[in-house]
């Protein structure tokens, strides 16, 4: 059953660390972490605060994409974290926000130390807009690995939804991009097992023996974002 999962186990006692405004305010980038980015309404608090288990963990802003932070969950103390991005795409933030977030977010992808791998959360009503794409590729030139969470399924039939989980794989390979896929629902708790089998892959949990917990190498935190 989902409760005996040890990988939600694990996250049931994320707890807040802290917020960074920039790639040099974060925390040591040592350890694993686990980013959750996605458009302003793709529910991605939602979708964090399922998996934890934690109805008000992750927060969402009363105005969609205004909250420009990177907001950090410990797990198991500085070894393991859950890091939720700040949306994007939201029609009412003005442009130059958008560039400057979007600037430091590719930079948070290309340099952190941490980062183990991305979790992507999209409608499923509504995937693979430009945004989303272009987060795909900026993963794939950093080399990180991306789990497409198609969010919301609850909202189609299973027959519609696995049609879209093709479709989503068609696009990614019509353009180049690699990445895995699985159907979640925060409402009905569809896809939480799925969900826990990545995040566990990538946050190296269960952790094997003698496992070794990587440094952050000195300096690299405040490196210019990329040109």
């Amino acid at each position: 059953m989902a409760e005996q999962h040890p990988v939600l186990v694990l996250l049931s006692k994320a707890q807040f660390m802290t917020s960074a405004p920039r790639l040099s305010s974060c925390p040591p980038g040592i350890g694993h972490e686990v980013a959750f980015v996605g458009r302003s309404n793709a529910g991605k608090s939602s979708a964090i605060n399922a998996l934890t288990r934690q109805r008000q963990l992750a927060r969402a802003s009363k105005t969609p994409g205004r909250t420009q932070l990177l907001n950090f969950f410990g797990l198991d103390g500085e070894e393991r974290r859950l890091v939720d991005l700040p949306g994007y795409g939201y029609a009412a933030v003005p442009e130059a926000m958008k560039i400057a977030w979007q600037k430091e977010l590719q930079n948070y992808l290309l340099k952190r130390d941490s980062l183990r791998g991305l979790m992507l959360l999209m409608d499923i009503r509504h995937p693979m807009l430009n945004y989303d794409v272009e987060m795909l590729k900026w993963a794939q030139a950093g080399k990180l690995p991306v789990h497409i969470l198609l969010t919301k399924c609850d909202k189609l039939n299973r027959g519609p939804a696995m049609t879209t989980v093709q479709e989503v794989a068609k696009k990614l390979k019509e353009q180049g991009l690699t990445a895995t896929i699985s159907l979640f629902s925060a409402l009905r708790g569809i896809g939480m097992e799925e969900a826990a089998d990545k995040l566990g892959e990538w946050l190296h949990y269960p952790p094997q023996e003698g496992e070794a917990i990587p440094e952050a190498n000195p300096g690299e935190e405040d490196s210019a974002p990329p040109a």
